[in-house]
């Protein structure tokens, strides 16, 4: 009967996305609310169950991701990240311009949501095509597959790090995994899968609103290296913190000191602050017109938190009425790796429902005992929700969209480019996991 239940609330929360339109976090109260209900928990113990969720949830996302969201803004306005594009592009080289893009969408990705990423960097895109007189799909398709990894595997991203969270998995961890498994799946659903005859076959012309966008010229950008640096510093703060930790006394003050600083919500703290002068004051911007940028950049997360704190009110309900006890007892003897389950159900989730964020957090509502009694390695358990949650995009997935429209396809031609790819770095994902699960 709990199981049932569960399926009854994903399929009514897909219905009330999918066929009715209805905003997500309200779908979310009304499945939680359904689920908790007919799950047996008294009518106000379901309402503390949801509180619950959602204060536990955005208790430390609010900050990861309203950080996030200025990096980002400061990213962008600065041109740091047409800098990164176009000094990228020219060191590479035109027989290259595959790796160079790559390298862009990952490092720009890393501080970026994905739909701010794809929409800073599409222009470039179409514009690098342009000039190279090469097939729209070859260049772009690798940066598509650079964001979509950093969405789904990394953090500081919103799902991975929700996650990572819920699991008390260590983000420092999580990442540099992340990392090592996201190169061969960027290589092998970029470069690689964009060079077949099938994706050849698909002529992407991109309509001319969406790369006529105002570009920097070179002395009002940001330098490189500067622009690489800021963009990437609170990843090289979790790594140092991961390593200090590996090398330096379990009990000394430089540990402590290191730990505090590599701590994500202080890692970003320490970019933002840094990127306010590298990218802004030092640039000749006025304080009041940086606070302003600033302020602008929270409302683009305000609905991607909502949804998130949902996602958060769904799982407290699960792990409450103990659904998600029931689940891992149903699976416990089951001779699929914990992974791979896991893995499996935020595929169907995804598929169902359309969003990433969603799958990965509603899987990790339902798998959480599992992964707690079984003594996986709760950062794989991390990646492979964050590669189930990319499986199989499709017309329920706004970036399915956002991909067809800017380069300008069908319907058709948008499920044999995209939903191929981001199937790709699914599979990569998952067999990326398995593999490492083999060596810590």
């Amino acid at each position: 009967m709990p199981l049932l239940i569960v399926l009854l609330g994903i399929l009514l929360l897909f219905i009330l996305i999918a066929k009715f339109k209805l905003n997500a976090f309200i779908s979310f109260i009304i499945v939680s609310l359904f689920v908790g209900i007919t799950g047996g928990m008294e009518l106000l113990t379901v309402i503390d169950s949801i509180q619950k969720g959602i204060g536990n949830t955005l208790g430390f996302l609010v900050l990861i991701l309203g950080l996030g969201a200025m990096l980002g803004k400061l990213v962008a306005d600065s041109g740091a990240a047409q800098q990164i594009t176009g000094k990228l592009v020219e060191k590479f080289g035109r027989k290259n311009i595959q790796w160079a893009v790559v390298l862009t969408g990952f490092i720009v990705g890393i501080p970026m949501f994905y739909s701010v990423g794809f929409v800073i960097l599409i222009p470039l895109v179409f514009t690098v095509a342009i000039s190279t007189r090469m097939p729209l799909l070859y260049v772009g398709l690798p940066m598509i597959a650079s964001l979509s990894v950093t969405h789904g595997y990394l953090p500081p991203h919103p799902a991975p790090t929700a996650i990572a969270d819920q699991f008390n998995a260590d983000i420092g961890k999580t990442l540099l995994y992340g990392i090592v498994i996201a190169v061969p799946a960027i290589v092998i659903a970029g470069p690689l899968l964009s060079r077949t005859k099938w994706m050849q076959r698909v002529n992407a012309t991109p309509l001319k609103e969406f790369y006529n966008a105002q570009e920097l010229e070179e002395d009002q950008m940001p330098g490189m290296g500067i622009s690489i640096f800021t963009a990437l510093l609170p990843v090289i703060l979790i790594g140092i913190t991961t390593l200090g930790s590996h090398f330096l006394p379990k009990e000394s003050v430089a540990v402590t000191i290191v730990n505090f600083i590599g701590n994500p919500v202080i890692a970003m703290l320490i970019a933002v602050l840094v990127a306010i002068y590298t990218l802004g004051l030092s640039r000749g911007k006025k304080m009041p017109e940086v606070m302003d940028s600033l302020s602008t950049s929270i409302s683009s997360i305000t609905m991607v938190l909502l949804i998130i704190a949902g996602a958060g009110a769904l799982k407290q309900i699960l792990v409450d009425s103990g659904v998600s006890d029931y689940i891992a007892d149903l699976i416990k003897g089951s001779s699929l790796s914990p992974l791979l389950l896991a893995w499996l159900i935020a595929t169907v989730i995804r598929v169902c429902v359309g969003s990433a964020t969603v799958a990965g957090l509603t899987t990790a509502g339902i798998v959480s005992s599992l992964a707690q009694s079984q003594g996986v390695n709760t950062e794989l358990m991390v990646l492979a929700i964050g590669s189930g949650s990319l499986m199989l995009s499709h017309v329920n997935d706004s970036g399915f969209w956002l991909f067809k429209e800017y380069f300008n396809l069908s319907v058709k031609e948008t499920l044999s480019t995209w939903t191929v790819m981001e199937t790709t770095v699914g599979v990569m994902g998952l067999i990326g996991v398995l593999v490492m699960n083999l060596f810590v």
